[in-house]
């Protein structure tokens, strides 16, 4: 068990925040605790208050967890930076200070975010959770939970597009399809992406079937850990629209508009419009 205190970190508002899909709250009375499943590992995070317990190794924390959960990044720092006369955006880093940024495998991520068009994060949820069950790798972690692993770009190009139907994907099935078949014969070159600009990383994943801006956005946001995306989704449009009609503020926060994104998403999303 690695034990770590941090007053900007919440497990509860990371599991709610829309980032992730694979994350579950365990039920336990005595604290936040999520299961959560990422690069093939299963991870179980327990919290009370600003302390947070995780369920591994302290190589598994150090290798993959301290990035996955993005530790090395101040969160009261960018928080510090709001404008002041910013009420309302100044309310939602409050709201969902919590909240961090993680950094989610690219494949994922890609896959994750084509089912997420037009979609709610219920349905997302199962719609993931049917097409680990039926094309991934199933797993025994150490305190005895099943899981499965995220499919692989192989395994997702050989299925057949009336199987992945079958998972609820509807139209999205063959946006799956061919994104596997456009990775599998290296139609995108996955290994250059991480160290791209934000503009390039974005103009490559466009060429992907099914990926538009926004979903550019997030894939950037959340798997390359592109700051400066800011994905734009109906909370997002609203809240422009309403609180900020002449525009958002970029220039002031080119380096971390892709946290605030969050924070505002959050705050609306629980209805604290």
């Amino acid at each position: 068990m690695v034990r770590l205190k941090n007053d900007n970190f919440s497990i509860a508002q990371i599991c709610r925040s829309g980032q992730c899909f694979r994350m579950d709250i365990l039920g336990n009375k005595r604290a936040e605790a999520i299961g959560l499943v990422a690069f093939g590992k299963y991870l179980e995070v327990f919290q009370e208050g600003n302390e947070i317990s995780l369920d591994c190794t302290q190589e598994d924390y150090d290798h993959i967890w301290k990035s996955y959960f993005d530790m090395d990044t101040d969160y009261a720092k960018i928080i510090s930076r709001i404008d002041a006369t910013d009420s309302y955006l100044m309310s939602a880093a409050a709201f969902g200070s919590g909240i961090r940024i993680l950094r989610q495998d690219l494949w994922e991520m890609i896959i994750s975010f084509i089912i997420s068009q037009q979609n709610h994060i219920k349905r997302i949820r199962r719609c993931i959770r049917l097409l680990c069950e039926r094309y991934g790798e199933k797993r025994v972690a150490p305190n005895g939970v099943e899981y499965y692993v995220f499919p692989t770009p192989k395994a997702l190009s050989q299925a057949r597009i009336e199987d992945l139907y079958a998972c609820n994907l509807g139209y999205r099935s063959r946006y799956i399809y061919e994104t596997a078949n456009a990775v599998l014969h290296r139609e995108i070159n996955m290994e250059k992406l991480a160290g791209a600009c934000y503009a390039d990383a974005s103009r490559e994943l466009l060429k992907l079937c099914g990926v538009g801006a926004k979903v550019a956005d997030c894939i950037c946001l959340f798997a390359l850990h592109k700051m400066e995306a800011f994905p734009k989704d109906t909370h997002i449009n609203k809240v422009l629209a309403a609180r900020y009609p002449n525009g958002f503020p970029f220039d002031r926060y080119h380096d971390c508009g892709g946290v605030l994104q969050q924070y505002l998403f959050f705050y609306h999303l629980n209805g604290m419009s």
